[in-house]
C-alpha cells in the first residue's frame, strides 16, 4: 500500500447546512504525520470523522488500492482506527479493561488476540503512554486530560494503519503534550503507519508533523510543509490575527501572535 491515504472529493452535510465542501488531500503517504489547523469551524473534526467512515459522506476515501468509503463502518475500522475528542467516563471499567475491551472489538493483525495476549498488548499501550501507573483506576475517577490518554492508548493497542486522532492534547498539560506528540510521530516511524491529527497549537503543529492541512470555512485552504504553509498572510486571512514566525535557537518554527485584525 505504497500510494498512502487519499481523500477526494470529500461533501459532508449536517441536514441542509453543508460542512465540508468538495475537499481533495494531498496523498498521506505512509510513516507521515499530517496536521489539520484552522479555525473554530471550518470543518476539521467533521473531515476526520468522515475519513473514519463516522460520517456520511459523499467522495472516495482510499488506502492504497482499498476504497474505504465502499467498506463497513467495521471493515474500515480494522484498517483506520479513530480517537474523539472525549472519552465517556465508563462508570463500570477500569482503564486496563477499557484498552482491553477496544483490542477484543478490534482483533488486532485479523484474528482474535488470547487473554494474555490482550493483557499484555493493553499494558505495553499504556506503558507507552506513560500512565500505565493508572491501570487499576475506573474511568469515572480520571480527569478529562487522563481520560485522553487512555483513548490514545485504546487506539494504539489496535495497531491501526491510520490514525486519526481529533485534538489529543487538548486537555493535556505541556508535559504531556509532548509525551503524546513524540509517541504518535515514533508509532508513525516505527510501524510506518499514517496519522492525520487535528490540532489547534499551531506550534505544535510545525514541530511535530511532517505536513500541514490548512482548512477554512469547510475547504481545504493551503497544504504542505509547514516552512511552505505558515506565513503572516495565511493567518491574517484564515484566523484574523497579525503574528510572526521566528525559529527559536533550537531552529523550531514559532509562531507568536500579536494581536487580532
Amino acid at each position: 500500500m505504497s500510494k498512502g491515504l487519499s481523500v477526494h472529493n470529500a461533501n459532508v452535510s449536517y441536514g441542509q447546512r453543508q460542512i465540508v465542501h468538495d475537499l481533495s488531500l494531498p496523498t498521506l503517504p505512509h510513516g507521515s504525520l499530517t496536521a489539520l489547523i484552522g479555525p473554530n469551524g471550518a470543518g476539521k473534526s467533521t473531515l476526520l470523522r468522515a475519513v473514519a467512515g463516522l460520517e456520511k459522506m459523499q467522495g472516495v476515501v482510499r488506502l492504497g488500492d482499498l476504497d474505504l468509503s465502499a467498506m463497513s463502518v467495521a471493515e474500515r475500522a480494522h484498517r483506520v482506527t479513530y480517537m474523539p475528542q472525549n472519552l465517556p467516563p465508563g462508570l463500570s471499567l477500569s482503564v486496563m479493561e477499557s484498552v482491553i475491551a477496544a483490542l477484543r472489538v478490534a482483533n488486532v493483525q485479523g484474528f482474535p488476540l488470547s487473554s494474555e495476549a490482550c493483557l499484555r498488548e493493553a499494558f505495553e499501550a499504556l506503558q507507552r503512554i506513560g500512565i500505565a501507573h493508572l491501570a487499576d483506576q475506573l474511568l469515572s475517577t480520571l480527569s478529562g486530560g487522563q481520560r485522553q490518554l487512555v483513548s490514545l492508548a485504546q487506539l494504539i493497542a489496535r495497531r491501526p494503519q491510520v490514525m486519526l486522532l481529533d485534538e489529543p492534547t487538548s486537555a493535556l498539560d505541556l508535559n504531556y503534550q509532548l509525551k503524546v506528540m513524540d509517541c504518535v510521530r515514533g508509532l508513525v516511524r516505527e510501524h510506518n503507519l499514517i496519522a492525520m491529527v487535528v490540532l489547534h497549537d499551531i506550534n505544535l503543529a510545525a514541530r511535530f508533523a511532517d505536513h500541514i492541512a490548512v482548512l477554512r470555512q469547510g475547504r481545504l485552504y493551503a497544504s504542505g510543509l509547514a516552512d511552505e504553509v505558515l506565513n503572516p498572510a495565511l493567518f491574517a486571512e484564515v484566523y484574523g490575527v497579525q503574528v510572526r514566525i521566528e525559529r527559536c535557537s533550537q531552529q523550531s518554527l514559532q509562531v507568536l501572535a500579536d494581536r487580532a485584525v
